[in-house]
């Protein structure tokens, strides 16, 4: 998800740090963008959770942060698997540091709406409206289960994040006649060459 002026919410529970220690600099993998298949389709369950996998979750924290995202899901870097990670601190608080392994939505509350924004559909941004409070059960990068409720950004953050894992993109929640209007556009920056991810400055 991309980055987003809304106030920032405390998490409960769940922080994540890194838990692998490396000699080399992280993998910053490019954001795949709207109108790839692996977009599109449900991801795969995670079952294997090992030194990999933890390697491959520092490099989607420090890939997140290269986009200015608060959140990212492994599709995004082309990863079919059901993997997300969440910092709507944007690294001032690491405790907020959030690992979202095979997550489900198991309650949600409330309403919010504002101006969402995906870092695979830059440019463009359309007020969606979610549930302001969501818990969620998921696991860690070692396979451990736990459920966490966050409110506001980081609710968004989860709905929007679990969406990408389901093969769902934010402009499905908004009318029909906006997704239209969105694809045409990008339909002809794609004509036009300058449908591309260029990583911000």
């Amino acid at each position: 998800m991309a980055d987003t002026a809304q106030p920032r919410r405390k998490l409960k529970r769940g922080g994540y740090n890194s838990t692998v220690e490396t000699k080399t600099k992280a993998k910053i993998y490019p954001i795949v963008l709207y109108g790839d298949p692996v977009l599109e389709k449900p991801a795969e369950t995670v079952t294997v959770f090992d030194e990999e996998l933890r390697t491959l979750l520092d490099d989607m924290f420090e890939s997140m942060y290269s986009a200015h995202g608060v959140g990212l899901a492994a599709p995004q870097i082309g990863i079919a698997k059901r993997i997300a990670v969440v910092d709507c601190s944007f690294k001032e608080r690491p405790e907020e540091r959030m690992v979202l392994i095979n997550p489900v939505i198991v309650k949600q509350e409330g309403k919010q709406t504002s101006g969402e924004g995906c870092l695979s559909l830059p440019v463009f941004r359309e007020n969606v409206t979610r549930a302001n409070r969501v818990t969620v059960r998921a696991q860690d990068g070692y396979g451990k289960e736990f459920e966490t409720t966050g409110e506001g950004l980081t609710a968004r953050a989860f709905l929007h994040e679990t969406d990408h894992l389901h093969g769902k993109l934010f402009i499905s929640h908004v009318s029909a006649l906006k997704r239209d209007i969105i694809r045409r556009k990008i339909k002809k920056l794609a004509k036009a060459g300058e449908w591309k991810y260029e990583p911000p400055e």
